[in-house]
C-alpha cells in the first residue's frame, strides 16, 4: 500500500490560486520537478493572459467608439440653438473681436488751407512786395493773345488826379488814391496807355470803380518813340478793379485818327493789355501768398 506525502492526498496545483503546491514527479524519491507539468501550466497561464489582453482591447475599442459617438452627438445634436443654419447666426457686428483692449485712437490731423492770393492784394498791410511800373510791367515788350506789344514810356505819380482826365480825378481823390502808375504799349500804329490806381483797401478801389463813368479817362502817355495820341481824337477806354487796384486803359491811333466801332484792332489791343494788367496784379498776390506759405 502506497501513500502520498504526509498530510493527506496530494492537492492539484493551480497557478492562479495562492498557496497551491507545484506538482513534482511522484516517481521515486527524487525532488526533481515535473517539467512537463510546469510547461503545461505556463502555457495555460499565457493563454489566460492573451484572453485578458484581447478582452481588454475590445473594451477599450468600445470605449473609444462610445466617446466618438458622444462627441458627434454633441456637435450635431443637442438643443436647437447648437444646430442653427448660417442665416440664423449672429451678425458680424455681434461677434466679439479678438481684441482684448481698447482700439488705439489718433488725433485728427489736416493740412492747413492754402493761403488766398486775393488776401495779399486786398490791403496795403499785406501787400508789401516792391511795387513800381518796372515790377508790374517788366521787360521791353509783352506777348498776349499771340500778339507782341512793344513797351514805350512809363510814369509814376503820387498825385493821382494829375494823371487823369474829366471825371476820373474827382473819383480818385474822393477815395484816397495814393498812386497812379502808367505805361504805354504800341503795335502797328495803335498805342495803349494802361493806368493803375493804387488804394489802401479793396473797398476803396471797388467804390472808385463803381463811381466812374464813360468820361473817366486816364491820360495817355507818349514819349520814348511814341507819338502823342488821344489828346483830341476819339479813343476807346476801359475801367475795372481787382483787390486794392483800379486799372484803366485808353487806346487810339498814333496818327491822331478817331477810333470807330470798325477798328477792331484798337479794341483788341485795349482788351489784351487790360487782361495782361489783371494777370500781373493777380500774379503779384500769388507770389506773396507762396512766399508766406514757405516761410511758415
Amino acid at each position: 500500500m502506497s501513500f502520498g506525502q504526509q498530510g493527506g492526498p496530494q492537492s492539484q496545483w493551480d497557478p492562479w490560486k495562492p498557496q497551491s503546491q507545484q506538482p513534482w514527479n511522484n516517481g521515486g524519491d527524487s525532488q526533481t520537478p515535473d517539467w512537463a507539468a510546469l510547461a503545461e501550466a505556463s502555457e495555460s497561464r499565457n493563454k489566460r493572459r492573451r484572453l485578458l489582453f484581447i478582452g481588454g482591447g475590445a473594451l477599450a475599442t468600445v470605449g473609444v467608439a462610445a466617446a466618438v459617438a458622444v462627441a458627434v452627438v454633441s456637435a450635431n445634436g443637442g438643443d436647437e440653438a447648437s444646430n442653427k443654419p448660417t442665416a440664423q447666426l449672429p451678425a458680424t457686428a455681434d461677434i466679439p473681436s479678438g481684441s482684448t483692449g481698447p482700439a488705439p485712437s489718433f488725433e485728427p490731423t489736416s493740412a492747413p488751407p492754402p493761403l488766398d492770393p486775393n488776401d495779399f492784394i486786398a490791403s496795403a498791410k499785406k501787400d508789401t512786395a516792391p511795387l513800381s511800373p518796372a515790377t508790374l510791367f517788366p521787360g521791353t515788350q509783352v506777348t498776349w493773345s499771340e500778339t507782341v506789344y512793344k513797351k514805350g514810356p512809363t510814369a509814376d505819380a503820387k498825385d493821382c488826379s494829375s494823371a487823369a482826365l474829366k471825371t476820373l480825378p474827382k473819383v480818385l481823390d474822393a477815395n484816397d488814391c495814393t498812386r497812379l502808375m502808367r505805361v504805354t504799349y504800341v503795335k502797328d500804329g495803335v498805342a495803349v496807355t494802361v493806368g493803375v490806381a493804387v488804394f489802401d483797401t479793396e473797398a476803396q478801389a471797388t467804390k472808385a470803380r463803381t463811381q466812374t463813368d464813360d468820361k473817366s479817362i486816364v491820360k495817355s502817355l507818349s514819349g520814348k518813340g511814341v507819338k502823342a495820341f488821344c489828346n483830341s481824337a476819339v479813343c476807346r477806354s476801359t475801367r475795372n478793379s481787382v483787390g486794392r487796384y483800379a486799372y484803366f486803359t485808353v487806346a487810339g491811333f498814333t496818327s491822331g485818327k478817331d477810333v470807330t466801332e470798325k477798328d477792331t484792332k484798337v479794341f483788341a489791343a485795349g482788351d489784351d493789355l487790360a487782361e495782361f494788367t489783371l494777370y500781373q496784379i493777380r500774379r503779384r498776390g500769388e507770389a506773396q501768398a507762396s512766399a508766406a506759405a514757405q516761410a511758415g
